[in-house]
């Protein structure tokens, strides 16, 4: 049985046959504007054709910041966009990126190409781009010297900073010789030594602007040793000066407000790190002081006097604690000698004297204790308390009890 396909098996097929199609996903084409109609919805219908057909075209709402113009029929122009199918109509159409009209559309082509080729080169990559000084003295300018763009520059610059000097090179932005006239002003500037440059103008098409891309100020300005800000036309206008320069900016003006740094800020914050210095500069000196008050406890305690000083006390001490030993031992040994004497007075021979005793010892000296020691007319000394008495034995009576 032969395969049956639905009608939307059919076109999402078709769709997915021109989506894989990588020419078909990024084409320009030229042709002359028809049924063109703005929808209330901000999309744009319109058909382009020439001698041998039409194709359907659509640029929706979200695409239209690529038109910078207002579409009519019988205009000549060039889309870029994807070709592709709509499934519901089963209608192949062109949808609409960009649209440029015919002479602007072989620029167009030029300035893809350059751009392409100066970027395979490097001059785009951000490692070569130099910061913007953030206080700036001496701004160079190159640009017309009438025209709105000088008079927003200046009157902005003035307005931020009165103090910062503007150096003007009256340069031709348009026509033939402005190149040439904007890379003189360029190197001219840097041999001013400027801090930065500003190169510019204000709004046009694209061939009013065409001088800011071209190769030769591309590479003016990537040589240039000065930071260079590009601020050529509108916001929604990119130039190749935009991304070879240091910094874009989107117009004259807010390159000025990206120049020129701005003075009763500068003040305040000024004023404000004063403060933060000052604050910064008490709390260290306090920890500081409080540092060497401890290091100067430190070293008291520390020092060669105050060890010796804890060595004297420490000697007092013990001097103290000595002689409060050796009151206590004397004491001790005063006691125990008081005991001595009196047991010493207690075996006394002279205390037995003086209670009326006496010693007796033959001349010898050696102590008579008994009769039997002795014989008449033996020679005897008698001790008494107050001297001595020499007697001799005249004879010798035992006691009653005693042996006979």
């Amino acid at each position: 049985m032969r395969s049956v396909y639905t009608v939307r098996q059919v076109n999402a097929y078709i769709k997915n046959m021109f989506t894989q199609d990588f020419m078909l996903n990024r084409i320009y084409v030229r042709g002359e504007v028809s049924n063109c109609k703005y929808h209330t919805s901000g999309h744009i219908y319109f058909s382009l054709k020439d001698e041998s057909g039409t194709i359907a075209c659509v640029m929706f709402a979200g695409s239209r910041s690529g038109l910078s113009f207002r579409m009519q029929s019988g205009q000549t122009v060039i889309v870029l966009g994807s070709v592709s199918v709509y499934e519901r109509d089963g209608k192949y159409q062109l949808y609409a990126k960009e649209i440029l009209l015919d002479g602007a559309g072989l620029l167009y082509e030029r300035f893809e190409a350059l751009k392409r080729e100066l970027e395979e080169m490097g001059m785009f990559a951000p490692e070569y781009k130099q910061p913007i000084p953030a206080y700036v003295c001496r701004v160079g300018i190159v640009t017309a010297p009438t025209g709105a763009a000088v008079r927003d520059i200046i009157n902005i610059a003035r307005r931020r900073n009165p103090y910062v000097q503007l150096i003007l090179y009256p340069a031709l932005v348009q026509g033939e010789g402005a190149a040439p006239s904007i890379i003189r002003g360029i190197r001219m500037l840097e041999e001013q030594q400027v801090d930065v440059i500003i190169a510019g103008r204000g709004g046009g098409s694209i061939e009013d602007l065409w001088a800011f891309n071209e190769e030769a100020v591309a590479r003016a300005i990537f040589d240039c040793s000065v930071p260079v800000i590009s601020a050529v036309g509108h916001e929604t206008d990119t130039l190749i000066s935009d991304f070879v320069a240091d910094l874009r900016a989107p117009t004259p003006s807010a390159a000025a407000e990206l120049a020129v740094f701005e003075y009763t800020a500068y003040e305040a914050r000024k004023k404000e790190y004063e403060l933060k210095l000052k604050r910064l500069m008490i709390q260290k000196l306090r920890e500081q002081r409080q540092s060497l008050e401890r290091l100067s406890v430190r070293l008291h305690y520390a020092h060669p006097r105050q060890k010796l000083n804890d060595q004297r006390q420490y000697a007092a001490d013990l001097e103290t604690r000595l002689r409060g030993q050796m009151e206590r031992r004397l004491e001790m040994c005063r006691h125990k000698l008081d005991i001595y004497i009196e047991k010493m007075n207690g075996l006394s021979p002279l205390k037995k004297l003086n209670q009326g005793y006496a010693y007796v010892a033959d001349r010898s000296g050696r102590p008579v204790r008994s009769v039997v020691q002795t014989k008449p007319g033996d020679a005897l000394r008698i001790y008494v308390s107050d001297g001595i008495v020499d007697a001799r034995v005249e004879g010798i009576s035992q006691a009653a009890t005693g042996n006979r």
